[in-house]
């Protein structure tokens, strides 16, 4: 626990390095603010000593000014003294806003770019919602921190230290009364802020679960309607809501019971100063202006312990937050980067897998002693049943994903002793499922490579059979697509993703399961067109529906982990073995895909 609040406070201190300058400011503005705080009850002193008592002011030296004439003066300085507290006030909220707001943005801007860094496998293991809330509502944390902890605290210790001062000046034995309330204040906010930060840890989760229930209902609203279960998943909804309300407001109750502690304890603080004052006046030992004295300094001194108590709840929940986000900034990518480069120039492209093995788990093998050389021109398939690991094959080639045994290579070149994006930029992908930006068709189109020119563009969507698509569009390239392409069928969203990919012009293409949402017309086309692109390309591609992978130069079969059978579409299908009784079940069944 202990190494975590360090941590926390480590984060909170570098996220404040690049802002020195503007940090200094605001210790500038704060210390400015404390000198005014401790000026404000003075011209009240000088009102009930010199004005409305038998005390004369003398000014100038040696001549007694009239009362009007000093009450005139302490009225006039009393308003200057707000009015520079409030531009002073609002000068310092700027500029500490300012610094929060800057930190926040750095913040995230780290934890994002980390969470690029992590591979597919971490995404599995986690919610789509709670790393939402993370990014967005948890890297705020730094900025809370900021502002509700460090200066506060620095404005609380700087009052704390001029008004202890000045008051023992006037009277020892009474700032010692004043004083003695002040470790109760803090053990109080203690014992109730160790509560308060567990209670703020479970809302946090809980919003988390909230989140993630929201995202997948909305992602997946049209499973939910087909499928009639709308209830069920309002049901859901209210319960994890409720939840979420329940922890928030045990977080709240907790707050108020601090808060209230700690009114009672300033209360009987004021009270004992407030009596022990009255006597030491009605002895002679202090004027009554002085106890007014003592007494505003007493308010402006528990002032801002109470806010510190107030805000504990604010900063314990900031720090679950900036703990959550630091949970995420220490995991370290499980695809450790590569130090090596490949050769100047554009790579042969020649790929190969020797002896793969990949396994999630002891107990769960995917891939067995799986090897496979592609070189360039040529293509090579790879076809099996549902979860025989065609799709992992596809991930370590593209180093998604490490092999647990054996090795992948581009000419010659171990995929691991690489920089993983020199690696990727030999890569063209057109992965599952399809992945359509809300962004124009062109810029879908270009993503990944923002320098493709217009010939580039139009030869991309050409192979991939979307030029009748750009006609039919009411702005042409330039029109704005929906979120996830909503607004496309399934086979233009995945024609999408291969025009991307042949835009890349990598000289490794990876294709997985490109035609899958593909009429036979429209595949056939695209495969034809493809097979031009291919000519100076070494192309996996992995395939369920066997019509696409008859003109590859070799099939390989894969069943249970391992390549059982390879060979030419005819020799296999001769073969009478797996692939054959693949064929056989394919073409028994009636196409149902769509364009």
């Amino acid at each position: 626990m202990t190494r975590r609040r360090f941590a926390v406070v480590r984060t909170v201190w570098r996220y404040l390095q690049p802002h020195r300058s503007r940090f200094a400011l605001a210790l500038a503005q704060v210390l400015l603010i404390s000198a005014c705080e401790l000026l404000k009850p003075w011209p009240l002193k000088i009102v009930v000593d010199h004005v409305l008592g038998d005390d004369p002011l003398t000014f100038p030296v040696g001549a007694a000014s009239s009362p009007v004439t000093v009450l005139l003066a302490a009225c006039v300085v009393l308003v200057v003294l707000y009015v520079v507290l409030a531009g002073l006030e609002l000068a310092t909220n700027a500029t500490t806003i300012g610094i929060g707001q800057r930190m926040v943005a750095d913040f995230r801007r780290d934890l994002y770019a980390h969470l690029q860094r992590l591979s597919p496998r971490f995404y599995a293991e986690r919610s789509t919602g709670d790393l939402l809330a993370r990014v967005t509502a948890d890297t705020l944390s730094v900025q809370t921190l900021a502002m509700n902890g460090v200066f506060p605290m620095i404005t609380a210790g700087m009052l704390f230290l001029g008004m202890a001062a000045i008051m023992a000046s006037m009277d020892a034995g009474l700032t010692l009364v004043a004083l003695s309330i002040c470790p109760l204040i803090f053990v109080a906010i203690s014992f109730v802020g160790a509560r308060i930060r567990r209670v703020a840890s479970e809302a946090r989760i809980e919003e988390g679960r909230l989140l993630t229930v929201t995202q997948r209902g909305i992602a997946g609203v049209r499973v939910v309607q087909a499928f009639t279960a709308e209830p069920e998943e309002a049901a859901r909804f209210a319960e994890t809501s409720r939840a979420s309300l329940d922890a928030t407001w045990r977080l709240y109750l907790l707050q108020t019971l601090s808060s209230g502690i700690v009114g009672i304890i300033v209360a009987a603080g004021t009270a004992l100063v407030l009596w022990v004052g009255a006597t030491h006046v009605l002895a002679g030992t202090l004027s009554l202006g002085q106890v007014l004295v003592f007494i505003a300094y007493l308010a402006a001194l528990y002032t801002p312990i109470s806010n510190v108590s107030e805000t504990v709840g604010m900063v314990q929940r900031a720090r679950v937050g900036a703990e959550r986000v630091l949970e995420i900034l220490e995991t370290a990518p499980d695809l450790p980067d590569g130090t090596g480069a490949l050769p100047s120039g554009r790579v042969r492209g020649e790929l190969t897998l020797r002896e793969v093995r990949f396994a999630y788990s002891p107990d769960h093998v995917v891939l067995r002693d799986v090897s496979i050389s592609v070189c360039p021109g040529e293509m090579v398939a790879v076809v099996g049943v549902s979860g025989a690991g065609k799709t992992t094959l596809a991930h370590l080639v593209t180093r998604f994903l490490d092999p647990s045994a054996g090795v992948v290579s581009i000419d010659g070149f171990d995929l691991r002793s690489l920089r993983l994006r020199d690696v990727r930029r030999q890569v063209a992908m057109v992965l599952q499922p399809s992945f359509v930006l809300p962004m124009t068709l062109r810029e879908n189109v270009t993503y990944g490579s923002p320098f493709a020119d217009d010939a580039a563009v139009e030869g991309a969507l050409e192979i991939a059979q979307l030029s009748a698509l750009v006609t039919r569009l009411p702005m042409g390239l330039e029109t704005m697509l929906g979120e996830g392409g909503a607004t496309l069928s399934e086979g233009e969203r995945q024609r999408i993703t291969i025009a991307r990919a042949v835009v890349r012009d990598a000289p490794i293409l990876v294709l997985d399961e490109p035609t899958s949402a593909l009429d036979s017309v429209t595949e056939a086309a695209l495969v034809a067109a493809l097979r031009v692109h291919m000519r100076t390309r070494a192309t996996l591609m992995i395939a369920h529906r066997l019509s696409t992978v008859r003109h590859a130069d070799r099939i390989l079969v894969l069943h249970e982990g391992a390549i059982v059978e390879e060979g030419s579409f005819e020799a296999l299908l001769a073969s009478g073995g797996h692939f054959a009784a693949l064929h056989a079940a394919q073409a028994s069944e009636a196409p149902c895909a769509s364009s």
